[in-house]
């Protein structure tokens, strides 16, 4: 996938995940998708993207524990990740 931005979008919810691969597609990036926290690690392993889009609530491991893994590891530490969620609390944002 030489050439264009890679965006990887983690959303479970399948109607979200049209919509952001959609809009990020519109914006001329290469867009990959993962439902899951785990599909979303093998798949940024496999093939880094340029940015993650990651919700917070996901089945079985969450947002905010894939970003802590990826953010632990070397190769990915510098990731950017733009983290999704519909918690409104000041302290969900924080700890986001």
């Amino acid at each position: 996938m030489a050439g264009e931005p890679t965006v990887l979008v983690v959303e479970d919810e399948p109607a979200q995940r049209e919509v952001l691969v959609y809009n990020i597609a519109a914006e001329g990036y290469l867009v990959q998708t993962a439902a899951s926290g785990d599909e979303a690690r093998l798949l940024v392993q496999e093939e880094p993207p340029d940015l993650v889009v990651l919700d917070w609530m996901l089945p079985s491991v969450s947002g905010i524990e894939v970003c802590r893994q990826l953010k632990m590891r070397k190769d990915t530490r510098a990731l950017p990740i733009i983290m999704l969620s519909a918690r409104t609390e000041e302290v969900d944002k924080i700890r986001g």
